[in-house]
């Protein structure tokens, strides 16, 4: 072995081999970003989950399905967008992973399902193992309020193809639900309420809409502190999304829910109709609430059509709830002593001959 080693080495004047190190890729920085993300995995474990972070695969023991008379496996797999890059540019890297939860688990929840499991995938051009630490420690801590374990993952170097600082995140999580409380357009009916509840910000959507108003256009810039936020535009941008799953669980234990409707790309009107059945019709008030400022910064800077503006960004409604109209007052009590912010934003008709899906009617409270 050492007379391989000699021969090798630049000492010995020959020039040295090639290796993983040399094109970009650093294993040993890998091997530390795992012990380091360790303590937040852990945080995340559900009584299903077998063995720990390392495996070539997460485990979770099916056999806690055979509660469910039916059992129906829910999946669903996203990421979020150019908002990694903001993060980048503040140097901001754990609010990201609540980011990433919100809109793989709040899409699961949609149909009634109980989210159970989820693994990431982390793309990087170099690994800084305290970065990809912090990362993982954002998405444990969203599993956590989504109530969902975290079984594993993959953090990929891809140098050459990325800038040593420059990321990206997306994930895939599974949940279940019994087949006879499967939500949906199945179950809506004329009467019932459209109760919505506030968004946290911009969530995940829409930000290459929102960079080019805001930076290319306006020339704003991130650490630039902004009056009707109260503090500087990069905070403004970076709120976490709201993770509403065991919220929604919760009124799906207390009250009848007909369907859910998760507020992301598309906006309000579009990811609604998506949910209402042939022959019905959902009509949303927009004077039931009023966006945060910082729509109106979007809008207003870049001159964006209300219309854009709505089949982009969610507008201050994140998640939509249809529920029978005399479950409406109990709807709202759950989702108030929870700390959310809800109302009853409209109603479901008969669909009218030159109606859609879903319609925003009004205009919005001052």
């Amino acid at each position: 072995m050492s007379s391989v080693s000699d021969q090798s080495s630049p000492a010995a004047g020959r020039p040295s081999g090639a290796s993983y190190a040399a094109a970009g890729v650093d294993i040993e920085a890998g091997d530390r970003a795992v012990e380091l993300m360790k303590e937040w995995v852990r945080k995340t474990q559900r009584p299903e989950v077998l063995g720990g972070l390392g495996g070539f695969a997460g485990l979770f023991d099916a056999s806690a399905l055979k509660r469910y008379e039916r059992p129906l496996l829910a999946s669903a797999t996203d990421g979020v967008g150019t908002k990694v890059d903001l993060a980048r540019q503040l140097g901001v890297y754990d609010s990201i992973g609540h980011d990433l939860v919100a809109m793989v688990m709040d899409d699961i929840v949609v149909c009634g399902a109980e989210p159970l499991f989820m693994t990431d995938y982390i793309c990087v051009g170099k690994v800084h193992p305290e970065r990809v630490a912090a990362i993982v420690k954002g998405i444990a801590e969203g599993c956590v309020l989504a109530g969902c374990a975290l079984v594993g993952g993959e953090t990929a170097e891809h140098p050459g193809l990325l800038g040593p600082d420059d990321f990206d995140v997306a994930g895939a999580g599974t949940g279940v639900v019994e087949a006879d409380r499967l939500l949906g357009a199945d179950r809506i009916r004329s009467g019932d309420a459209v109760i919505a509840m506030a968004a946290s910000g911009l969530h995940s959507n829409g930000y290459s809409l929102v960079r080019h108003v805001l930076f290319e256009r306006a020339s704003l810039s991130l650490d630039q502190h902004i009056e009707e936020f109260g503090r500087s535009l990069g905070e403004e941008l970076l709120e976490p999304t709201k993770i509403y799953s065991l919220d929604c669980l919760a009124l799906t234990r207390t009250t009848e829910v007909h369907a859910f409707s998760h507020i992301t790309g598309g906006g309000l009107a579009a990811n609604l109709a998506r949910v209402i059945p042939d022959g019905l019709h959902a009509i949303v008030d927009r004077g039931t609430w009023t966006p945060a400022p910082v729509f109106d910064l979007v809008g207003r800077t870049g001159e964006v059509e209300r219309l854009e503006l709505e089949k982009t960004l969610n507008m201050g409604v994140g998640m939509i709830a249809v529920v029978p109209e005399e479950s409406a007052d109990a709807a709202l009590a759950t989702l108030g002593d929870r700390g959310v912010d809800a109302w009853i934003a409209g109603e479901i008709t008969e669909r009218g001959e030159h109606t859609t899906g879903a319609a925003l009617i009004g205009d919005y409270a001052s």
